[in-house]
């Protein structure tokens, strides 16, 4: 990639560097990340520094009991790690309708599944780590133990959950599930203050135990003896079999080609494939005609991804267990005969015929051109709100994105795993490597991508200036939001056209993602770009 097509519009200017980088949502993991690439590490070994650093210093959006994808360049080709966890042997979603949910709860056991973040970041360092696995271990430690300092937007987002765990707790008698929680992030009641200290010694301890004997600590050990005896006595559903079958899965990426690169993508039971389907029917517009922020592309773009997500939400599902068609979605006259659909007006999304929202996101680069898309999630907040005592393992709620509907392909099952929003994505040209790229924000992650990629290969924008641009966001039927940013004459046509425009929460900037982005240019110099809805950075050398 060059440089002379890409203006510079942003309020920021992206980080250059030539010896490695790396992009993150938290200063201070993203330095844990750097100082792990300066002493001799690879950018397998500083994305799990980074990642392991982000249980502890943004834990409103991840945890030791999350899920984690990744997408890896070793240098010569593409790898692909799906560590998200399966449902619990003893339950089934007719169990779950007969406790009296319609729909999958957000609090408590029923949502929470096998943890995999664990055995994903043992994965990723057996097969490509450099560092030995106490180094990449050491900056989480230390924030964790002699305690870091609260950033802003982690802050808020704490407020947010600890307002939120409370109603629903008190309503169903969670109590007993949720003291932990209450004592390892409100301690007395307490919730951080932007700016404000806070330690994790159980969180700590944990870590030193994995640093020092690997996952087998939590799936087979005195770790994940703790999480089923937890279980057992407050009405859990966790069994010590069903962490010790858990694995961390190698996949071949999807992609599709988009101008003159190629977008890759984790296969299902991810939603990555929606965002390659509105990538596929958007490619038949000529979408550089018009300014990136502007009602005409906005109006296609927006479209385009309703209709991948309505057909991405009834296919998409775990291929263990269900016939997902990735081929048939995203072929060329399926993307056509969905883009003939689109007309002036809005639309609400519906299937085709097919014929037969917390996470964190980081990527990492080093001298020697390996690159690492990675994302690791608890899901909403701190996810399950139930965090294993003396340990600081925080459950993710996972199992939320089941449905209890009869029949359908994502209906909960046990040992399946649910439809997934967490997506780590990477561009390529010719089959030489652009680099990584994502966007947190459950829904809003598709969303997201096919926005930067727009954006770059329309619009020529720079890894920063594409982060700081106005988003867009459809949420169901004909409902969307657009940042403020966009100008009111882009708001005023899109309403025009039928889309019926909420106005957004102006506390809540994760509605709209917070991305990172590294790319590789055609001379070995790395750009970066760091969302500024986040407290993250570039850290790079």
């Amino acid at each position: 990639m060059k440089l002379d097509h890409l203006p510079y519009p942003s309020r920021r200017q992206p980080v250059f560097a030539t010896n490695g980088a790396v992009a993150t949502s938290q200063p201070l993991a993203a330095q844990a990340g750097l100082d792990v690439l300066r002493a001799g590490g690879n950018a397998i070994d500083a994305a799990l520094a980074t990642a392991i650093a982000l249980t502890v210093v943004e834990p409103t959006s991840n945890g030791i009991g999350g899920d984690l994808f990744a997408i890896v360049w070793d240098g010569s080709k593409l790898h692909g790690l799906n560590s998200s966890g399966r449902a619990p042997r003893v339950l089934d979603a007719g169990r779950i309708r007969g406790l009296g949910h319609a729909e999958m709860p957000e609090i408590g056991w029923v949502p929470v599944t096998v943890p995999g973040v664990v055995a994903g970041w043992e994965a990723l360092h057996e097969r490509f780590g450099r560092a030995d696995r106490e180094r990449v271990y050491r900056a989480a430690i230390d924030y964790a133990r002699d305690g870091f300092a609260v950033s802003p937007v982690v802050a808020d987002s704490w407020a947010r959950y600890a307002d939120r765990i409370d109603g629903p707790s008190r309503e169903a008698g969670l109590g007993p599930q949720l003291a932990g929680w209450k004592e390892a992030f409100a301690a007395g009641g307490d919730i951080p203050a932007s700016g404000a200290r806070w330690r994790l010694p159980d969180h700590a301890r944990t870590l030193e135990t994995l640093a020092r004997e690997g996952a087998a600590a939590l799936y087979t050990g005195a770790l994940g003896a703790a999480i089923v005896e937890f279980a057992g006595r407050t009405g859990g559903y966790l069994t010590a079999d069903d962490l010790a079958e858990h694995r961390a899965d190698w996949v071949e990426p999807i992609g599709v080609p988009y101008g003159d690169c190629e977008v890759w993508e984790i296969p299902p039971n991810g939603q990555g494939i929606a965002a390659l389907m509105g990538l596929r029917i958007l490619e038949g517009y000529d979408l550089a005609r018009h300014p990136h922020v502007s009602e005409e592309n906005w109006h296609l773009e927006m479209e385009a991804m309703k209709l991948a997500f309505a057909d991405a939400h009834r296919q998409v599902a775990d291929p263990d267990f269900a016939d997902v068609p990735v081929e048939e979605m995203l072929s060329p006259n399926y993307a056509a005969a969905r883009r003939a659909l689109i007309g002036e007006r809005a639309l609400a999304r519906e299937p085709g015929d097919l014929g037969s929202g917390g996470t964190v996101y980081l990527c990492t680069a080093d001298r020697d051109g390996m690159m690492v898309s990675l994302i690791q999630s608890n899901y909403h907040g701190f996810g399950s709100g139930i965090v294993v005592p003396g340990t600081g393992i925080a459950l993710h709620n996972r199992g939320l994105g089941f449905t209890l509907e009869e029949g359908h392909p994502n209906e909960y099952a046990p040992g399946k795993r649910p439809f997934h929003t967490i997506i780590p994505a990477f561009l390529t040209r010719d089959g030489r490597p652009v680099g990584p790229f994502g966007v947190m924000g459950a829904p809003m992650q598709p969303q997201g991508h096919i926005q930067v990629v727009v954006g770059t290969l329309d619009h020529g924008l720079n890894p920063q200036a594409v982060l700081d641009a106005p988003r867009w966001r459809v949420l169901d039927g004909l409902d969307a939001v657009i940042e403020p940013g966009a100008g009111a004459e882009v708001h005023r046509a899109l309403a025009d056209r039928g889309h019926r425009l909420a106005s957004p929460d102006p506390g809540e900037t994760y509605q709209f993602g917070r991305g990172q982005i590294i790319w590789r240019l055609d001379d070995g110099v790395y750009v970066a770009g760091s969302d500024p809805r986040a407290d993250g950075l570039v850290a790079a050398w």
